[in-house]
């Protein structure tokens, strides 16, 4: 499975961002997608996650109410709507999916950078 980020932006705060993540190669393999990001000078963090096949999604304390997880399957694409954004939701932002529930995260994309300035 390969996946492809993108979506990335300057916002100032109060801003939003669409973030997608098109998955391609053998996406029909995937249990679970999500996003995760890594502030400068942070370790990497999760953010979002929803099961491939629907369910309720998953969203980290601090983007709760502010971000939406959302999936295309006929496009092999995830969203992550961001609104509402802050300072402290600068980073750099990976998509991931795994096979299994548990376990690694197998496959990552590579980052979209989100500044968001105050």
């Amino acid at each position: 499975v390969q996946l492809q980020a993108s979506g990335g932006g300057l916002v100032q705060a109060g801003g939003s961002l669409r973030l997608s993540c098109a998955a391609s190669g053998r996406p029909s393999s995937v249990y679970l997608i999500g996003w995760f990001r890594q502030p400068p000078g942070k370790e990497r963090e999760s953010v979002a996650d929803i099961r491939w096949g629907g369910g309720v999604p998953y969203y980290r304390d601090s983007v709760k109410g502010r971000f939406t997880i959302s999936r295309d399957n006929a496009k092999n694409t995830v969203y992550l709507q961001m609104n509402s954004l802050k300072p402290d939701d600068t980073g750099a932002y990976y998509c991931a999916a795994k096979e299994n529930p548990i376990g690694t995260w197998h496959y990552w994309g590579q980052g979209t950078k989100v500044t968001v300035s105050s």
